[in-house]
């Protein structure tokens, strides 16, 4: 199984994340991110994190670096599928107070 996938749907795009995001995956995930924001055309990018079960620094790195590349084009980031350990993280990080969180993907935006 994939450790993530990207779904592009017209002009938002939805990194599905599952197990672990380190150090490691960061990077991957990062680069193969900026591709698809770079070719343009994109209103909101989705942070799925359904079924990851760890996230280290690296990896609030990794969203604040695509929340602020997506801020600066004038998108919006939003993340969904939060577990209980990440979502200790993102509240003791304060990336809340940038990125939404959504209970359910389906969510409107």
């Amino acid at each position: 199984m994939e450790k993530f996938s990207l779904e592009r749907d017209g002009s938002t795009l939805t990194l599905h994340i599952s197990e672990e995001l380190d150090h490691h995956m960061a990077v991957q995930v990062s680069r193969m991110v900026d591709t698809q924001i770079d070719k343009g055309n994109l209103k909101s990018l989705i942070f799925d994190f359904s079924g990851m079960t760890f996230m280290d620094s690296s990896g609030i790195g990794m969203v604040l670096g695509r929340y602020r590349k997506m801020n600066f084009l004038g998108g919006q980031t939003y993340v969904t599928g939060i577990g209980d350990g990440v979502d200790r993280i993102f509240s003791m990080s304060g990336l809340y107070r940038l990125i939404p969180k959504y209970e359910e993907r389906t969510q409107k935006l």
